[in-house]
């Protein structure tokens, strides 16, 4: 029976990719908070700031290993810091918080399919069908 691991590379890029998806959902949900400030008339600039506090952090996480990725989280966050309506600004978070997970679950997937190793049992390895003879 042979089963499927990660080679060591692939296990520290899937903690990363954990990593980032926990640091990800924070941001989420300031963004969400920062929505519900808009919405309420509130001040959201507290909160915005919040966000554009967390997200060079993430950014600096995914770096070493998926640069583009990283690139994304930093185009989110200079967007985020550009002026014009909160609304607006709001679905620019949105859509890159968005942008960013499907970026992240993608790259899960791939990490699982490039790095996986096949383990063989040595019982099975060894056990080779008997050859006939004919003669």
């Amino acid at each position: 029976m042979a089963g499927k691991k990660l080679d060591g590379a692939g296990t520290a890029k899937l903690k990363t990719l954990d990593d980032a998806l926990g640091q990800l959902q924070t941001i989420h949900g300031k963004v969400e908070t920062y929505a519900l400030e808009v919405k309420r008339q509130g001040n959201p600039a507290v909160i915005l700031l919040q966000v554009r506090r967390l997200l060079p952090l993430l950014a600096g996480l995914l770096k070493p290993q998926f640069g583009l990725i990283a690139d994304q989280v930093t185009a989110l966050n200079l967007a985020a810091g550009r002026g014009g309506a909160d609304v607006q600004r709001v679905r620019v978070l949105r859509e890159g918080v968005a942008a960013t997970r499907q970026a992240l679950e993608i790259a899960q997937k791939r990490v699982e399919e490039q790095h996986v190793v096949e383990e063989t049992n040595a019982a099975h390895a060894d056990a080779s069908p008997p050859m006939s003879e004919t003669a």
